[in-house]
């Protein structure tokens, strides 16, 4: 482009002054919006909570990229990767017409401007983040990292879309983000949009300079090159030469993304082509107080926050704000009825193209239900409980088959390089990896285009994925269970997002963020301890209950079900835990469907309580997830063999949400249902895929709580045997039995024999595995063979939604 004429400099100038005020009107003040008059005390707020830093920055390319958006109809959204970069892009929304036409008490007016300004970081109204009651945000910002991942999540599958992702110098020194300068090797310039990074060098963070900052200019821009980036520098502090230069590489940046699609576009041979970004070099605190009570505070630390702290008690602080905002000549942009000007409203794209109202920024606006086969089309067909063995992960990978060719550009599955290692590998007869980077010859399944996205870093999938389902789409996070811990945090954000998003009328539902977790805490006898934590489950039980799901299936039509129901909600974060090693089939697929509509059932065929007939049990044998099933079943099995007498109801439990009761979690059991399941006073004994506390947690109000008893995982593993790995925590059939001889009322003397096998025969499984380097074959051989006839259909009706 050529350079710009002085009339379009003023015009770039006015907007970005124009917000600007805006955004320091929002930190300071109560009311005088338009400074008719002196600052006086009752003008400021008496807490100022937002933050000056970075906003100047984040209005500035803003401004440019609306003059991109006006000049060549670019559709573009903005993710503001610095943490409390609020101020800008609220005032950015409201200057754009947007925020007033969703919050019409926020109107486009002198009043609109002080409620705009009364309502932020203040009670009752808006965070200091752009947060999702932000028109235009996908990204709050609130944590550090991550903006990246979200915005080439957000330009996957949207050719026509370009994603501006500023990453705040500081933010640049995080884990996470220094991952996801790799998302660019797994962009498909055919099929996906485009992202451009804004790296903004404004020197410092919170009390510290930034790395990025201070090491040489050329390593830096090294660094950049070498993550396969074509770095485009504007650095100034001089308004007029900063709008000039910027201008010039957005216009740049531009040409460099829509050559690079052209050319993929048009079929030429694949070479790798790095992808522009700016490096954007201005000072911290910009065009704000220069210095405080004769101390530099412009281009420093001192400008992140608040620069003029003491504006509501302090004469000369307050004349200074006064002064601060006068700087930007509000009579030049606003008229006297608080109405930006023509000039100004001229700037702003058209309705959809502005930012703050793209469709792709609200995304379940544009979401689409999956085409999702029946999952008894893929169901195992299973003759008697126990009759046959099958990997569930596997199975579910020949669902994901059709799902994948169903949903050709809507659905995606991430993982950290383990789609295979989690036997969903099946997929790959319809789809790729898709990978821009050098393929050779004894690559198996990698190409330019793809379903399939793989990185070694949890907190890069996850912040894809997020990306994606935040703009419309569909998804699946598959992952080793002791891994997600990795993005314990991220899953907070996503899950304060989808719960604040449950209260805002103009923000539709997006698909649920489905983790299917698995190599579990179980199976990973031959990783050992590092990778044996089930207390992921734990983590997300603490997000609140609107928008959190718990699935731990038993077996593989189970697992089916639940996956279906996962893949086709919406606005959930659902955990679904499942092993990928053989194990037995239970449920044919129409008993998995109903047990997993109601949650939690009486399995009568593995039952010996006469319920059907009105008999109570001696005690309840309880389990939730697909070993503690086995284990459990095992241990009913020897209960029949030695103590035939016992009455046993068995109870399993697939959504771990139904423990709670109905006023704790919209999926909990009433009490009475609770009780007629579990009884009211019978001991029970429940068989857990994770740390035993937390079954008590959701039961701690439960009558019958008293009588329970859990085992679970108590932190104790190594690489062992899988027999061995559930006698350390005390989980396995033996133990179940002496628990249950322990705890029913009159077993204690008679059934004192049974008691002594059970401990001798763990004693000579446990010195087996020592001995011959595997586990029992009465345990590794053993099969259910229940002595009662099996029945079809629990006898206690818990019918639930899903």
């Amino acid at each position: 482009m050529g350079a710009l004429s002085e009339a379009e400099i003023s015009s770039l100038d006015a907007w970005w002054r124009a917000a600007n005020y805006l955004s320091v009107g929002q930190i300071y003040l109560l009311d005088n919006p338009l400074l008719e008059r002196d600052l006086e005390p009752d003008d400021i707020k008496p807490r100022l909570l937002g933050h000056w830093g970075t906003t100047p920055g984040l209005n500035l390319v803003y401004t440019h990229l609306n003059r991109l958006i006006r000049e060549r109809d670019v559709n573009a959204i903005f993710l503001a990767g610095p943490g409390h970069g609020g101020p800008a892009v609220v005032a950015q929304a409201w200057l754009e017409g947007t925020y007033s036409e969703l919050y019409p008490r926020i109107s486009y007016d002198k009043l609109g401007m002080l409620r705009l300004f009364c309502q932020f970081s203040f009670p009752g109204g808006i965070p200091s983040h752009a947060a999702p009651e932000t028109p235009g945000s996908i990204h709050e910002g609130g944590e550090l990292g991550y903006v990246l991942s979200h915005a080439y999540g957000a330009a996957l599958d949207n050719p026509d879309l370009l994603v501006a992702a500023v990453v705040g110098d500081g933010e640049f020194e995080t884990g996470p983000l220094a991952a996801s300068w790799h998302s660019n090797k797994f962009l498909d310039p055919v099929h996906d949009g485009a992202v451009l990074p804004i790296l903004h060098l404004n020197g410092y963070k919170i009390a510290n300079p930034t790395v990025p900052a201070r090491i040489p200019r050329e390593e830096l821009v090294s660094l950049l090159n070498g993550y396969g980036h074509e770095v485009l520098t504007v650095e100034g502090s001089d308004p007029h030469d900063v709008h000039q230069q910027l201008a010039e590489a957005m216009d740049t940046a531009h040409d460099r993304i829509r050559e690079i699609q052209r050319a993929a576009r048009d079929g030429e041979e694949w070479q790798w082509r790095p992808w522009p970004m700016i490096l954007l070099v201005t000072p911290k605190g910009w065009t704000g107080p220069h210095e405080v009570d004769g101390k530099l505070v412009e281009g420093t630390w001192r400008s992140h926050q608040v620069p003029l702290s003491e504006t509501r008690n302090n004469a000369a602080h307050r004349r200074q704000l006064q002064e601060w905002l006068a700087s930007y000549v509000p009579g030049e942009l606003f008229g006297d009825d608080g109405v930006p000007v023509e000039s100004v409203r001229s700037l702003a794209p058209a309705g959809v193209r502005r930012m703050s109202a793209n469709p792709h920024a609200n995304g379940g606006l544009l979401r689409k239900p999956l085409v999702l086969p029946d999952f008894r089309d893929h169901a195992v067909e299973v003759t008697e409980p126990g009759a046959s063995v099958h990997e569930a992960t596997r199975v579910f990978g020949q669902y994901l088959v059709d799902v994948v060719r169903d949903n050709p550009d809507t659905f995606r599955i991430f993982g950290p390089d383990e789609t295979a290692s989690n036997r969903l590998d099946p997929v790959y007869a319809v789809t790729d990896k898709v990978f821009q980077g050098a393929i050779w010859d004894v690559d198996e399944h990698l190409a330019r285009s793809g379903r399939v996205m793989e990185i070694l870093s949890e907190h890069t999938c996850q912040g894809w994925c997020e990306g994606y389902l935040l703009t419309g789409r569909h998804g699946i996070f598959s992952c080793y269970e002791a891994f997600i811990h990795l993005v314990d945090s991220m899953l907070n954000q996503h899950a304060k997002w989808l719960k604040t998003t449950r209260g805002i009328g103009w923000r539709a539902d997006i698909s649920s963020l489905n983790y299917l977790l698995t190599s579990h805490v179980w199976r990973q006898d031959h990783n050992g301890l590092s990778h044996q934590d089930p207390g992921f489950i734990d983590h997300v039980v603490n997000k609140k209950a609107e928008v959190v799901r718990v699935y731990l299936p038993p077996d593989t039509n189970t697992l089916l079900s639940t996956m279906q129901h996962c893949l086709a909600s919406t606005h959930y974060v659902n955990v679904v835990v499942s092993g990928k090693q053989p194990a037995f089939d239970w449920l044919t697929a129409e008993e998995a469907d109903l047990h997993c509509a109601r949650g939690v059932g009486i399995w009568d065929w593995a039952s010996n309580d006469g319920t059907e007939s009105g008999a109570e049990p001696d005690v309840v044998i309880a389990a939730a997830g697909d070993v503690p099933t086995l284990e459990a079943l095992a241990a009913v099995s020897l209960l029949r063999t030695h103590l035939p007498e016992v009455k046993v109801r068995f109870v399993n439990v697939v959504d771990l949400m139904r423990l709670q009761d109905d006023t704790e979690h919209p999926h909990g059991l009433p009490h009475a249902e609770f009780d007629g399941i579990f009884t009211a006073d019978k001991p029970v004994i429940f068989a857990y895929h994770g740390y035993p506390w937390l079954i008590h947690r959701l039961t701690y109000r439960r009558s019958n709580h008293a009588n329970l008893h859990v085992r679970g995982y108590k932190e104790e593993g190594t690489t062992t045997t899988p027999f061995d790995m559930v006698m350390m925590n005390d989980l396995d059939r033996y133990h179940l039995v002496m628990d249950v001889i322990d705890r029913v009322p009159g077993l204690g003397q008679s059934a004192a024999a049974v008691r002594q096998l059970m401990v001798d025969t763990r004693r000579r499984a446990r010195q087996w595995t020592r001995d011959n380097g595997e586990d029992l074959p009465e345990v590794r051989d053993w099969t259910w063979t229940g002595d009662v006839e099996p029945g079809r259909s629990p006898s206690v009706d818990t019918s639930a939604d899903f």
